[in-house]
């Protein structure tokens, strides 16, 4: 099974994803977690400023998208965090996996921004930094998640959330 987790930069998607990861794994050992910002840095397309245009992004995403079918056909779960802007990709997904599972992790713009450590999206609101998702990228909310948590709240503990995640995902296949 393929649990995918979307959303914006800071949204916690990777913090909620190595929870899940942690419990899951636990269950199964045939577990692997996948976070879109370590697979740019493997294929070392995180060193060129073109790595984060469109082009780049969806070299990226069809990358992460053939990987976690690669290990979808030898039955190893995945938990993979991953912006996903393309709808295109998500499609493909829910085609190609033999269990896909698609969460939203949502959160409104100006608590990112909040949450922001001055890196990202305040440079980009200021015009100093380009190919930034939802400030001059575009981003469209996923069309049919599976699930749906707006995270923002402040949470402290996301053993919870990922339990239910877990329970969620395993509840639509099995």
């Amino acid at each position: 099974m393929v649990v995918w987790l979307i959303g914006l930069s800071r949204a916690g998607k990777t913090t909620i994803g190595r929870e899940l990861y942690r419990q899951w794994k636990a269950e199964e050992s045939n577990t692997v977690l996948i976070d879109g910002d370590e697979i740019r840095g493997i294929f070392k397309s995180d060193i060129h400023k073109s790595s984060y245009a469109l082009d780049g992004r969806r070299k990226n995403a069809d990358r992460i998208c053939e990987i976690c079918a690669w290990l979808d056909r030898q039955e190893i779960n995945v938990v993979c965090c991953i912006l996903s802007i393309f709808e295109e990709s998500r499609q493909w997904n829910r085609g190609n996996l033999s269990e896909y599972f698609e969460v939203y992790i949502k959160v409104a713009s100006d608590i990112l921004i909040d949450r922001d450590d001055g890196r990202l999206y305040k440079p980009a609101l200021r015009g100093e930094l380009t190919n930034v998702v939802n400030v001059d990228i575009p981003f469209n909310e996923p069309k049919c998640p599976d699930f749906i948590f707006n995270n923002s709240e402040p949470l402290e503990d996301f053993s919870g959330i990922a339990a239910e995640i877990l329970q969620r995902a395993k509840s639509k296949f099995r």
